[in-house]
């Protein structure tokens, strides 16, 4: 097994390479990306700190060519590990002296150095180990045992993008598989209660949210089911020629939809007084709210 992956390192190393190679080089945020890392500050110039980038990038495609072409890669396979280590000191020190900056590895958007930047620069330097010693090339082994290849490639290919891609990216197409698959987490059977999560949402799609928003003033404190309806209380406020009261405000739903199946639902409204219980008039929902001025 430990021959098969060092013979097919180098094709990882040498696609892994190109990828982050092309992307300081070519990449139209190097300048961007280069202004947050702490090369700024160890050459003291933005421009100088884009050029170091976009030559890290240059050597990184060198040793991509050479990891992908060359049969005997004793010397490309060292100066990968070589270039890993240097990666990994840069962090290190990168990490120490500016925490906050980013390390500018793969010439995407990135945030504060972490334990991913670190395990992208271990990954150089065990794939340059392993490239070195190969003593047969990556397209060898793969004509000479190709599903055992394919295994490793998959494992490797897995294993790259974890650390290269940004996760929401990676995820997202996992959950709206989950969700074809096993159905929205706020939807059920028909006729069957929904979660109270769902209700808000239908609430806060409604006309009756908005109408009533002026006299809303709280999140959701309390919420309970009678007879098919379910009842949200709210805390809230409202102003008549006596001044401004505090008072209860209620909505009730039916406990069965959703935004899916009723995208306009019927909402009860009330809006009871703090003080005295009595309802208060529906013409306290009226918007109270002064627009604001435009511009002519």
């Amino acid at each position: 097994m430990i021959p098969l992956v060092s013979h097919l390192a180098p094709l990882v190393c040498a696609v892994l390479l190109a990828v982050t190679g092309a992307g300081k080089l070519f990449g139209r945020q190097t300048d961007r990306l280069a202004a947050n890392t702490v090369l700024v500050r160890v050459l003291n110039d933005g421009r100088r700190a884009t050029l170091a980038l976009r030559g890290v990038g240059a050597i990184e495609l060198a040793l991509a060519a050479a990891l992908f072409a060359v049969p005997d890669t004793v010397v490309p396979g060292a100066a990968t590990a070589l270039l890993g280590v240097g990666f990994t000191g840069y962090l290190a020190y990168a990490r120490t002296t500016a925490p906050e900056s980013s390390c500018g590895c793969t010439a995407r958007a990135e945030g504060p150095i972490g334990a991913k930047a670190f395990s992208r620069a271990g990954l150089v330097v065990a794939g340059g180990v392993l490239a070195a010693t190969a003593d047969r090339p990556w397209w060898s082994e793969i004509s000479h045992r190709p599903a055992a290849a394919a295994a490793v490639l998959a494992l490797a290919a897995v294993l790259v993008t974890a650390l290269m891609a940004d996760p929401a990216r990676v995820l997202m197409p996992l959950r709206r598989a989950r969700l074809r698959l096993f159905g929205h987490p706020l939807e059920p059977a028909t006729g069957e209660r929904v979660p109270v999560a769902a209700t808000v949402e239908l609430l806060e799609h409604s006309l009756a949210w908005q109408a009533a928003m002026p006299v809303v003033r709280s999140a959701l404190l309390d919420h309970w089911d009678d007879e098919g309806w379910r009842v949200l209380h709210y805390a809230g406020a409202y102003t008549d020629e006596r001044g401004t009261h505090p008072a209860d405000v209620l909505f009730a739903l039916d406990l069965t939809l959703t935004v899916d199946s009723a995208p306009s639902p019927a909402v009860r409204v009330s809006v009871i007084d703090d003080m005295t219980g009595e309802v208060v008039p529906s013409a306290v929902l009226a918007p109270t709210r002064t627009p604001l001025p435009l511009a002519t």
